[in-house]
């Protein structure tokens, strides 16, 4: 990631960026100089708006039966990217899948959230090593719907090329990598199509109520929609709501620790702006740093919080994806509130300031605020097993691994991921994927991902299906044989658990 001084970081997990302390845990520092004399957009009169205190008093809520919508083999909630490579998966082995969203398209933030940009999915030395389902979708997607470097070049240290890729957020440490950018809609249309495809039954426009649980064993999830509450019985369910919505309101134990330094707990809402010249924007960055520095100084003194573009798969837009606030809870419906209108004042003023003062930004619009709020992080799955720092630095290679990770820097090995940790402590015939699987908060910055969220749906919808086929509890199905069938749908493996699953000569 390019820093503000030009220079390098380490892509987004260790993005070089400003926190926003602006969330109700940070009031005293909440401050606003979007003003009516500048003739932006402003909420509140600039002033924070605190929560009103809730009543006290409760309402009991008779009993009453509730119709059943289906009865399935996998039951996927939440159509992100981690469920919709569940789903997908699942559907692939046989198994009869419902995949239920709450939002009317899938893949979650990677479309309806605008994170366009996809982190690298290469490793240092170029081997591209998050695959599987993330290949394919890749592959699937129209050539001018993506911006990236060509395969030649992954692993590249050639300065001039690295140097040119860092400026489009392919480049990390003088090295290429495959961290291509995306048309969100292109992405939306290609995931309907392999989930049709794919005969998954895809119910839009539900969300998820309470899971059904039986001790503890979960055996489905109700859910609410326009046609009011029902019911989905399934003999394995899988959470991939992106803050384990339904795992959460069981007894399961959940972690939610977070390290302040990092953004991966910050929120807001990104947006894109249209009508820009991209190629103008970067070689001013580039060839003119004190007028950067200038401008930046400027658009801080104007918005305080105060963001750089990225670029997208399009020279013509540009895409924002901060600023990115602290403070806020993802599962409290204020602070969510507060956040989309924090992040509509912010994507406003930056829209004005650009056009005003930014090359290549004389006849920028706001083109989108995302569909979706985005959410980096709010609990995580208290896991059979977890990715932790220490694991970082010994390389090691966990006997259940179910795919490998990209790394933070050169000096780590790559990050092998175990299926125990898409498996809850306390809970039988429920897996977790996606940005909640077991971890602590320091592997939690990349394990958040959109590629790492495809590895581990992927992996959970393999072994769901596997399970509900064998009759048995995710926890219950043999390692090898989901190791198997997801080394059959392209999946990466380390290279002892690849040779491991190879078959011997007698064989």
């Amino acid at each position: 990631m390019v820093d503000d001084k030009g220079g390098e970081g380490d892509g987004r997990i260790f993005f070089k960026s400003e926190i926003f302390k602006d969330g109700p845990k940070a009031a005293g520092n909440y401050s606003s100089s979007i003003g009516a004399e500048q003739g932006l957009e402003t909420f509140g009169g600039g002033t924070p708006s605190h929560k009103r205190s809730r009543p006290s008093r409760t309402h009991l809520e008779p009993a009453r039966e509730i119709p059943v919508f289906a009865e399935t083999d996998v039951l996927v909630v939440g159509g992100g990217p981690a469920g919709t490579a569940a789903a997908i998966a699942a559907a692939r082995l046989g198994a009869d899948v419902l995949l239920v969203e709450r939002y009317n398209h899938l893949g979650g933030l990677s479309t309806g959230g605008l994170v366009i940009w996809i982190d690298r999915m290469s490793d240092w030395s170029g081997k591209h090593i998050i695959r599987g389902f993330a290949e394919e979708i890749m592959d699937r997607l129209p050539k001018e719907a993506v911006a990236g470097p060509k395969r030649t070049d992954w692993g590249s240290k050639d300065a001039a090329t690295a140097a040119y890729w860092a400026q489009r957020t392919s480049a990390f440490h003088g090295i290429v990598t495959w961290s291509p950018t995306v048309d969100p809609e292109a992405l939306k249309t290609v995931s309907m199509q392999m989930a049709t495809e794919s005969k998954v039954r895809l119910l839009l426009h539900a969300w998820a109520a309470a899971p059904i649980l039986e001790g503890n064993t979960v055996k489905g999830a109700i859910f609410e929609s326009k046609e009011g509450r029902h019911a989905v019985f399934a003999k394995v369910v899988v959470d991939t709501t992106g803050d384990a919505d339904l795992i959460a309101r069981t007894h399961a134990v959940m972690e939610s620790d977070i390290d302040e330094s990092d953004i991966h707990h910050c929120m807001n809402t990104a947006f894109l702006v249209g009508g820009v010249d991209m190629e103008t924007w970067l070689a001013f960055r580039k060839n003119d740093p004190k007028g950067f520095a200038a401008f930046m100084t400027e658009g801080r003194a104007r918005l305080k919080f105060f963001e750089k573009p990225f670029v997208s798969w399009r020279n013509d837009v540009a895409l924002f994806m901060g600023p990115r606030l602290s403070g806020y809870s993802a599962v409290d419906v204020e602070d969510l509130t507060t956040v989309e209108l924090r992040s509509r004042q912010l994507a406003v003023g930056h829209v004005e300031a650009y056009r005003a003062l930014a090359p290549g930004f004389k006849n920028a619009f706001l083109m989108l605020g995302a569909p979706q709020v985005g959410v980096r992080h709010s609990r995580r799955l208290s896991g059979l097993r977890k990715v932790t720092r220490q694991q970082w630095d010994t390389g090691q290679v966990w006997d259940d691994e179910i795919g490998v990770s990209t790394s933070l820097s050169p000096k780590f090995a790559n990050i092998s991921v175990p299926y125990g940790a898409l498996i809850p402590a306390d809970l039988d015939n429920i897996l977790g994927a996606g940005r909640h699987v077991a971890c602590d908060a320091s592997s939690h910055t990349f394990l958040r991902e959109i590629p790492q969220c495809w590895l581990t749906g992927h992996a959970a919808g393999v072994a769901a299906a596997l399970a509900a086929n064998q009759g048995k509890a995710p926890r219950a199905v043999a390692v090898a044989d989901i190791q198997r069938a997801l080394s059959r749908q392209g999946a990466y493996f380390s290279p002892a658990i690849a040779q491991a699953l190879r078959p011997s000569a007698a064989e």
